[in-house]
């Protein structure tokens, strides 16, 4: 289930850049506010905004982060900055905001609910910092979710990270991304390490939390469009495609618009 990218790199960044700056354009506003997390897609998506030659922030956001994703995003801005006078960055430490917020807020015996609260409420709180830059200098927020995050197994926090104006990567999958990243001459850091959200304040990875690959679950998000089912597998393949289907299907809140209780007009 080994998955190899066949976007053609060049054209796709240059069709990218080009829509990002049309879409800024007629917005009126005056550039891009990115979070950084030491991961490919958002080392991707900044440097894609970064090459409009529009104000394109970079905002640090550490709330009790392990070290390795700190120094990798720092390594990215540092690069990005010597590339293009339009880059700017700010760090800004949520970590006083967000144990203070853990002190006023009853909590649970009900471990794994009460670590994957606190995961969300991190990357709400992210959110929320981002539309703050983005409201004092008239900025779009650029997301940074993938297709198979983002419309595949919906690995992503609502009202989080979910939280966008626009959204330049999620037509690609991951190892196009990564192709991508490639191209763009991401720092290597980045590159060679294994894909993790950072909402835990340490280093385990997206497939350690999913269960599977990001390689088996594109695998997973294309048979399921062919319309293939469960029983056509065996083996690792039915577990992965298992699972690429309970997360689809209960993340799906997250992928369809929100739910309208429609009023007849005979009731108005």
């Amino acid at each position: 289930m080994d998955k190899k990218s066949k976007i053609k790199v060049g054209e796709v960044n240059t069709l990218i850049v080009s829509w990002l700056k049309d879409y800024l354009e007629k917005s009126n506003t005056n550039g891009f506010v990115i979070g950084i997390s030491g991961g490919v897609d958002s080392a991707v998506t900044s440097t894609l905004c970064a090459q409009t030659g529009f104000l394109t922030l970079c905002i640090e956001m550490p709330i009790h982060q392990d070290n390795t994703q700190i120094s990798r995003g720092k390594e990215h801005i540092e690069q990005l900055k010597r590339r293009f006078t339009n880059v700017k960055s700010i760090e800004v430490d949520l970590t006083s905001v967000f144990d203070t917020f853990q002190k006023h807020v009853p909590l649970t015996d009900d471990n794994s609910r009460l670590e994957l609260s606190l995961a969300n409420t991190r990357a709400r709180f992210r959110m929320t910092t981002l539309y703050y830059f983005a409201g004092i200098h008239s900025l779009l927020v650029a997301g940074t979710g993938n297709k198979v995050e983002d419309f595949g197994v919906g690995f992503y926090t609502k009202y989080g990270d979910g939280g966008v104006d626009l959204s330049p990567i999620a037509d690609l999958m991951k190892s196009d991304v990564f192709a991508l990243g490639k191209f763009l001459d991401i720092p290597k850091s980045i590159q060679n390490a294994a894909p993790t959200d950072g909402l835990f304040g340490d280093s385990r990875t997206d497939e350690e939390q999913i269960g599977a690959s990001y390689d088996e679950l594109e695998w997973a998000m294309l048979e399921a469009e062919n319309n293939k089912k469960m029983e056509d597998f065996k083996g690792r393949e039915r577990d992965v495609f298992e699972i690429y289907e309970k997360l689809n299907r209960i993340n799906r809140h997250k992928m369809n618009p929100i739910p309208v209780c429609l009023i007849p007009k005979k009731m108005k």
